[in-house]
């Protein structure tokens, strides 16, 4: 399904933890992965030394693994020419990092993260880094919703991934509250959960199955947001994948949602995968 990867790198340590997901992802598909540095207009010398110098590193390492790998600079606006890269090289998926200042805006409003999330019509896995060191994660936590947008390239993402990484992965439901008109919000119990898991939360484990990823399923409950956050930090995940349709991310930019919460509050790091538009 992924033939050419690429990963948008910058002078930012981010950018780099956000490459060697790329770089992992790669490896496990046997694609080429494509290292990308766009150096704005009148960019600062010590800027574009910590770029190059992240290239070469990054390069080399990718190379020492087995990936097929090409360096790429190109000097302009970094949102046009990623996208013309896409164009250019037939891109599958594009990596992109978030930056520490991005985080204190609204769903990062007028972010090249954001952006090309956007835009592109590629797939497109965003990177939230919290941990520097957390590039080996020894479990995935996938948190899955009553109805899965994309669930075929979403598995498959996650189960390359994994591979890559050398994880298991933990799927994760949060039911809403029960509401009564006389009794408020009734939660049910964990065999009432484990009973009411959704047909897609199912359907996502076959394709693990299929791949040989280990897995677990869990089911939580309160506000999804916070159900997710807490158990990441209880159980330690070393990374969290959330999907995101075209109605979630059109949503979240309107007025917010419980993805942009958990951008601002995971305890690890943090993919947000957009699936390829179809042509």
């Amino acid at each position: 399904m992924y033939k050419r990867i690429l990963a948008a790198v910058n002078e930012f340590t981010n950018s780099e933890v956000a490459a060697r997901y790329a770089s992992a992802l790669a490896k496990s598909c046997q694609a080429k992965l494509f290292l990308a540095f766009v150096a704005e207009e009148k960019v600062d010398r010590d800027k574009l030394r910590h770029a190059e110098s992240a290239l070469e590193r990054l390069f080399l390492e990718a190379e020492d693994s087995g990936v097929e790998v090409e360096n790429i600079i190109e000097s302009g606006g970094p949102l046009k020419k990623i996208t013309g890269l896409v164009k250019e090289q037939d891109i599958d998926i594009v990596f992109t990092a978030t930056r520490r200042e991005d985080v204190k805006k609204r769903f990062f409003v007028r972010t090249i993260s954001r952006q090309l999330m956007v835009k592109l019509s590629c797939s497109v896995a965003m990177v939230r880094v919290v941990r520097m060191g957390g590039i080996h994660p020894r479990n995935i936590l996938v948190p899955l919703r009553g109805s899965t947008a994309d669930i075929e390239e979403r598995a498959y993402f996650i189960a390359k991934l994994a591979e890559g990484a050398g994880s298991s992965v933990t799927l994760f439901h949060s039911h809403k509250p029960i509401t009564s008109f006389f009794h408020g919000e009734l939660h049910l119990t964990p065999f009432q959960r484990e009973a009411h898991i959704p047909k897609d939360v199912e359907e996502f484990r076959r394709h693990l199955h299929h791949y040989k990823i280990p897995h677990e399923k869990k089911t939580g409950r309160g506000g999804i947001a916070r159900a997710i956050t807490i158990e990441a930090a209880h159980k330690k995940n070393d990374l969290i994948v959330m999907g995101a349709s075209e109605r979630s991310l059109l949503k979240t930019i309107i007025k917010g949602n419980p993805m942009e919460q958990v951008l601002r509050e995971t305890p690890c790091n943090l993919i947000i995968f957009r699936a390829g538009r179809k042509s």
